[in-house]
């Protein structure tokens, strides 16, 4: 059987009715999942009496379903329904005739499957525009067996890989509610500067009362930037735009007046970002081995642990978690950010593999390298490599292994060293998220607990 679910890019009006509804062009996406023992076999026994013209079935298989659940269904087109491509091994060619039109600002699909006896399936999709849209992700791998059961089993997930199906207009519009005046910003000393891309300590200027001011972190790009680059900014500056937590650094506002090079403003922590942080104290700690503790940086983990487990629970996956995407105050607070701008700023931790995308190599799970899934169990991974960077000052992982031999280097079993000083407990906190495979790492909630016990045993040595 092969089944086909459409991901289109309609207009506003996407509900059957809807006033000046046209025909929809041909979709860009085409998912196509082979589920491999549903059709009897060449020269099988003669076959059941015809069954109606939308099903088909084998007389007796192994009850696969295949659905987007009601929630699903209500979520993308606000109908109280089903829509099921497979149940109980019946093909609904009706389903997979339906194109499904996705509204252009969600990111991601979720189908539920599931059988009662081994089933083996192949993944693969079709785009057939792709300046409309990137090849999507998933978080299951390419091929392998459909889940026995229904619970505690994730549901495919089909996310939107968004960053060229969006032009800067529409950037641009998905920030709007949170843009303010460029005569509010203040622009002071330059933070870090890439190729295009800058970050400037600022003043924000309080909307009601010209005599209050906060300081800010201010992004924004060169004259030369591309549009695309500029796109890509305001885009992945949105990554945890409406979350809240303690934890967490998502924007606040942004400047996108015309004329005028976007700027996208966060709030400030004046030590800034934490990667330059850990390499400044490593050069102070030759001077001053007490510059930094073991049970501050132990601290720091515990802190961007807690602020990924929130991810995790509210289902967002980072998929750049490092320490150059975190930032930290006076009082080792620490926050974790978006990537937006982080390829230009940090351009020797991205590499580009020979698909035209520069990735972070060096901090991605075996099954993100691969096959391009993330989830949070590879957001696990990352932090990790996080934790390595933390207990090192700031190294750069795997440095001496070529970026195209990565993926052979984590398939046969290497990870990086045990850094110096590194406890052994600590070190094993590390080894267990690179296990192979995802659902043997541990969970964020795990390593929240597991460090805060660590942090507290080192408490009671000093």
């Amino acid at each position: 059987m092969r089944g086909a679910a459409r991901l289109g890019r309609p207009g506003r009006s996407c509900l059957p009715g809807a006033r000046g509804l046209r025909a929809p062009p041909p979709p860009p996406l085409l998912l196509l999942l082979a589920l491999l023992p549903l059709l009897p076999a060449p020269g099988a026994a003669a076959a059941p009496a015809p069954r109606p013209p939308e099903l088909q079935s084998a007389s007796a298989g192994p009850s696969v379903s295949l659905y987007l659940s009601e929630d699903e269904v209500r979520r993308l087109i606000g109908l109280d329904a089903e829509l099921y491509y497979v149940r109980n091994d019946l093909i609904s060619h009706y389903a997979l005739s339906f194109s499904l039109l996705v509204p252009s600002e969600t990111n991601f699909l979720h189908f539920t499957w599931h059988a009662k006896s081994k089933v083996e399936y192949k993944l693969g999709f079709q785009v057939d525009n792709v300046l409309a849209m990137d090849m999507p992700q998933v978080n299951i791998s390419v091929q392998g067996e459909v889940p026995r059961t229904l619970s505690g089993y994730p549901t495919l997930r089909i996310e939107k890989n968004d960053l060229r199906s969006v032009t800067l207009l529409e950037a641009k519009g998905k920030v709007k509610d949170i843009a303010i005046s460029r005569e509010r910003i203040t622009l002071k000393d330059v933070l870090q500067e890439g190729t295009f891309g800058r970050i400037f300590h600022g003043i924000l200027i309080d909307e009601k009362d010209p005599n209050k001011e906060k300081q800010a972190f201010v992004k924004t790009v060169k004259d030369q930037a591309s549009e695309i680059q500029v796109t890509m900014m305001l885009t992945e500056s949105c990554k945890l735009r409406g979350l809240h937590h303690r934890n967490l650094l998502p924007i606040t506002h942004v400047c996108i007046e015309e004329g005028e090079k976007p700027m996208v403003i966060l709030p400030y922590m004046n030590w800034g970002n934490l990667k330059l942080f850990l390499r400044q104290c490593k050069l102070v700690e030759a001077n001053n081995p007490q510059a930094i503790s073991q049970q501050d940086l132990v601290h720091m983990a515990i802190q961007i642990a807690c602020g990924m487990s929130y991810l995790a629970r509210r289902e967002v996956i980072h998929k750049d978690l490092a320490a150059r995407n975190c930032v930290i105050d006076d009082t080792l607070q620490v926050k974790i950010t978006d990537n937006a701008l982080s390829r230009d700023l940090f351009p020797m931790d991205y590499h580009c593999l020979g698909d035209n995308e520069n990735r972070p190599v060096r901090w991605m799970a075996l099954e993100s390298l691969v096959n391009n899934e993330f989830s949070s169990a590879s957001d696990v991974w990352a932090f990790g490599v996080t934790l390595w960077e933390l207990m090192t000052l700031g190294q750069t992982p795997y440095v001496d292994i070529d970026p195209f031999e990565m993926a052979a280097y984590l398939k046969d079993g290497y990870r990086i060293a045990q850094p110096i000083n590194c406890p052994d407990e600590l070190f094993a906190v590390m080894a267990c998220c690179w296990a192979l495979d995802p659902e043997e790492r541990p969970k964020f909630q795990q390593l929240v607990q597991c460090l805060t016990e660590f942090h507290a045993a080192l408490g009671a040595y000093v």
